[in-house]
């Protein structure tokens, strides 16, 4: 038994009433009733309500004491009237009759409020996280983490899975974010960097004969801050397995994800084998490769539609003619929407930095018509077909965007979620994962035109391996998959490519010849030259998983000790200056600006 408590502030009932009990905690409220004195003390497992009478020798003490002074109690449990019982805590049905009390530790004066989770600017939050952390809300999200974390090193392991820590210590890697660098003392001149993922050394393991390797491994990037993305470091849940294809890595997620969510969360599943939506269709339908597929709305591709002569919808019309897209999304029986509904659509789009969304409602008297500003541009016949080619029905709405295909795409893909969401489509009692596969093995860069890889430079190509054609390296599809929860990435994944002269081929595509792979990717060349089993991975996120589960828009709700958006840590006043021996220690000297 601990000499500060025979019990937590979370597990005394009625069971033990009338014992003399010993709690020890944080003072979370106090409520005077003249007579009578009431404090909840709180600890990590909860809330327990003490009280002490004004003829307390300790009354005055405690009446005086602030909040958030760590306390141990000394008294008895009593049973609450029916009328007090407070049923939103375990300890409800109690309340413990102070006899003692100790002061375990002072508080100064608290720069914000611990006992409610109101709104406090991020700065104040940050640098007294400590104090931050003790609120019911996150403490509750860091504890959610901790269990998840602990279900999913369980379920790997079913899984027949081992667990590798991985070095934090390595080389530069030439693709990807920018890196942390670290100078080494012992090798001047010459740097480590934090990994920004295991991703060379993950494969290594399969190449050394290990079978199924998992990590929850801490992730290095020297990149902007983001809601879903915290700047400088993150975790995952870092995956290879050998003699595998795509389809078992799939089997492999899809099965922890859904245990996952149903072990943590009350929300509904909407698909227990997730749907499977090639690169270019979700771009098509969704305008991303990251579609909330919650949202029943779908994009549709029209601008043979402008083609037409019955068609006289100018604008769009010449634009067509100089090379633009023309696609729509299609809204339900929304004929009854007042025009407010509309135009602010079509203002929203504008804010957006697009020129706007034209829209029609489809209307049918004796003939097919279109109501609405751009309506009576389109004839019955036109109308019919727009109907055909987007399952449209009368009274459904469809909105226009015009532009080249990076800005339909853009537009339509913010205002598809936007539309949902006024409509009340989307639902928010469930999730909804998907994989995106088949991504472009190679991209064309927009800044200098050149052929670059477009995912992960290490992935197999699809297609006959032994005779691959390398002509036409943007239709290049490769095995590379994402996987997608509710709009959010939670992460890439790839079948590697596991053959040597393959990769030289690849990557001599992509502007490097055979001695850059051998200088840049020594490590992965020469162990892959030593006989590879076929392998693949991903590494889903655990900050995001952690955020859809519990319902959190960003990811320092759900992160113990996050910097700001600058990447600062204001608790511990990181980054900071060195001493100049240090400096000098490790021949590096500072170049003031």
């Amino acid at each position: 038994m601990s000499k500060y408590r025979t019990h937590t502030c979370g597990e005394l009932n009625i069971k033990n009433k009338n014992t003399d009990i010993s709690i020890s905690g944080w003072l979370n409220k106090k409520r005077d009733h003249g007579n009578l004195l009431f404090l909840d003390l709180r600890d990590n497992y909860g809330i327990t309500q003490c009280v002490i009478d004004k003829e307390s020798k300790s009354f005055k003490d405690l009446e005086k004491i602030p909040l958030e002074t760590v306390l141990k109690i000394n008294g008895t449990v009593l049973q609450r009237s029916d009328e007090t019982v407070n049923k939103d805590l375990s300890t409800g049905e109690i309340e413990v009759k102070i006899k003692t009390h100790v002061i375990l530790g002072t508080t100064k004066e608290l720069p914000l409020p611990v006992f409610t989770d109101q709104e406090y600017s991020e700065e104040i939050r940050l640098k007294y996280r400590f104090l931050d952390l003790r609120r019911k809300k996150i403490h509750k999200n860091i504890i959610l983490r901790s269990k998840v974390i602990s279900f999913i090193r369980n379920e790997m392991q079913k899984m027949g899975f081992l667990e590798f820590q991985t070095p934090i210590l390595t080389s530069s890697s030439p693709e990807g974010a920018r890196d942390f660098l670290v100078p080494s003392r012992l090798n001047p001149g010459k740097f480590y960097a934090l990994p920004q993922a295991p991703q060379q050394f993950k494969q290594l393991i399969m190449v050394s004969g290990f079978d199924k390797y998992f990590q929850i491994a801490p992730c290095f990037r020297d990149e902007d801050a983001r809601a879903d993305r915290s700047p400088g470091e993150f975790y995952q849940l870092d995956i290879e397995m050998s003699f595998v294809d795509q389809s078992n890595v799939f089997d492999v997620v899809e099965k922890l994800m859904v245990k996952l969510f149903n072990n943590f969360s009350s929300k509904k599943m909407l698909y227990d084998k997730f749907p499977k939506i090639k690169y270019t269709d979700a771009l098509m339908m969704y305008g991303s490769d990251k579609p909330d597929l919650r949202n029943p709305l779908k994009i549709y591709e029209i601008t043979d539609i402008f083609s037409r002569d019955d068609v006289k919808f100018e604008i769009f019309k010449k634009l067509v003619k100089k090379g633009s897209i023309v696609r729509g999304i299609v809204t339900k029986q929304t004929s009854n929407q007042p025009r407010s509904f509309f135009d602010n659509i079509d203002k929203w789009a504008k804010t957006e930095g697009a020129s706007g969304l034209a829209y029609f409602t489809i209307e049918k008297d004796k003939i097919i018509t279109g109501k609405g500003p751009v309506g009576k541009f389109f004839s019955e016949d036109s109308l019919k077909e727009i109907m055909k080619i987007t399952s449209a029905e009368v009274g459904d709405s469809i909105f226009l965007a015009c532009g080249t295909k990076n800005e339909v795409e853009k537009i339509l893909s913010l205002a598809r979620d936007k539309i949902g969401s006024d409509l009340n489509l989307i639902d928010e009692n469930s999730f909804a994962f998907c994989w995106i596969i088949d991504y472009p093995m190679f991209e064309k860069d927009e800044e200098t035109g050149k052929i670059k890889f477009s995912h992960n430079p290490f992935s197999m190509p699809q297609g006959d391996i032994d005779n691959i054609d390398l002509s036409n390296p943007l239709e290049i599809l490769a095995y590379q998959y994402d996987i997608v929860c509710n709009g959010i990435e939670l992460s890439s994944g790839a079948i590697r490519n596991h053959i040597p002269q393959l990769m030289y081929k690849l990557f001599k595509v992509a502007g490097y010849d055979k001695k850059d792979v051998d200088v840049k990717f020594s490590g992965m060349i020469n162990a892959l030259s030593y006989g590879a089993p076929p392998h693949g991975g991903i590494a889903p996120g655990i900050d995001r998983i952690i955020m859809l589960l519990a319902d959190e828009k960003n990811i320092r709700e759900v992160t113990m000790f996050p910097m700001n958006q600058n990447a600062q840590d204001l608790m511990m006043n990181a980054p900071s200056e060195v001493e100049g021996t240090q400096l000098k220690e490790l021949g590096l000297e500072i170049k003031k600006k």
